[in-house]
């Protein structure tokens, strides 16, 4: 049960801080180009990058690793883990596995938005 107040607790955190950047959109390119998202998700990619790196072989307890990596970074940004993921498959020589996450995620994601979207009119206009 601690683990899962940690994770909560470093979600709040992280989902925190994604709101605090989230106005970049309007600020730089009038809500045209989602730059605080591309933002977020590199910054979350870099932090994720160095703080793996430093925490991989030490010995942070596992309840800190669930706060940090789950909580905080989840809550900042999932894309993070999911480019972690892949650098890991792709550091242990599984190329193939990474590339083919990396696609069926960003394709399968887009597909799954549209047919959630296209149920969502669907639903809608049921109602009327």
């Amino acid at each position: 049960m601690l683990r899962f107040f940690l994770v909560a607790a470093g979600g709040a955190i992280g989902t925190g801080c994604r709101y605090l950047l989230s106005g970049l959109d309007y600020k730089l390119s009038g809500g045209i180009f989602p730059v605080s998202t591309i933002f977020i998700n590199l910054l979350g990619s870099f932090v994720i990058g160095i703080l793996w790196g430093l925490f991989e072989r030490s010995a942070i307890s596992p309840n800190m690793r669930m706060f940090v990596f789950i909580g905080v970074l989840g809550g900042f940004t999932t894309f993070s883990t999911f480019c972690l993921e892949n650098f890991n498959l792709i550091r242990d020589g599984e190329l193939r596995i990474a590339l083919w996450n990396i696609l069926f995620s960003n394709l399968f994601g887009l597909l799954f938005v549209f047919i959630g979207f296209a149920i969502s009119r669907y639903l809608l206009n049921m109602l009327k």
